[in-house]
């Protein structure tokens, strides 16, 4: 899998989403906003949308912890 340079935007946006989703609060703004930042990184980058999402999913959900 090719390693991706998320920006701290996007890492915050779906870190949040993540924790709301979790929580049993994400809201429909909140899940469409990191769904567009997914498709302009993906648009930028000339990679395929699918592929950075579950590159985005698997760093911030299977993070290694912080030492």
């Amino acid at each position: 899998m090719t390693d991706f340079d998320f920006p701290a935007d996007l890492l915050a946006a779906e870190r949040d989403a993540w924790e709301a989703m979790q929580a049993g609060r994400l809201t429909v703004d909140q899940a469409v906003a990191v769904q567009d930042g997914i498709t302009a990184y993906a648009a930028e980058a000339g990679l395929s949308r699918y592929e950075v999402e579950m590159a985005l999913k698997r760093a911030v959900r299977h993070a290694e912890p912080e030492a």
